[in-house]
């Protein structure tokens, strides 16, 4: 089970921190994604981490956005910064024990999801 939280509301150019965390399985071994869905927008990647620390990311947020685990917690942490309007979105938090890295983009092929949180960025 996957539990998503840190979403709100922020100004343009402002930080946020969203938390997945989960309980029940080995998060370690799991790649751990996020996504975020716009209104009348398809889901789209965000970022990844995988269980050796491999980190992943969508273009758009490149160099603006962080993603980090805590096995230890059972957490992956995705910190924002630099805010801008088009990152308003819900974001969900999904793991995977079995993906191979072509798939790690892919929201399809996550089997675990969180609940999503709302980011809005106002500008």
């Amino acid at each position: 089970q996957l539990q998503a939280s840190g979403g709100g509301l922020v100004q343009a150019g402002g930080s946020l921190r969203l938390s997945c965390a989960a309980s029940g399985r080995t998060f370690s071994r799991y790649t751990v994604g996020w996504f975020r869905q716009a209104p009348g927008k398809d889901r789209e990647f965000v970022a990844a981490i995988r269980y050796n620390g491999a980190t992943y990311y969508a273009d758009s947020v490149k160099d603006r956005f962080a993603i980090s685990r805590d096995n230890a917690k059972n957490t992956v942490i995705l910190q924002m910064n630099s805010l801008k309007p088009e990152d308003t979105a819900i974001y969900y938090c999904a793991a995977d024990s079995s993906l191979i890295l072509s798939s790690i983009r892919l929201s399809s092929q996550y089997n675990y999801w969180g609940q999503g949180t709302q980011v809005t960025v106002s500008s």
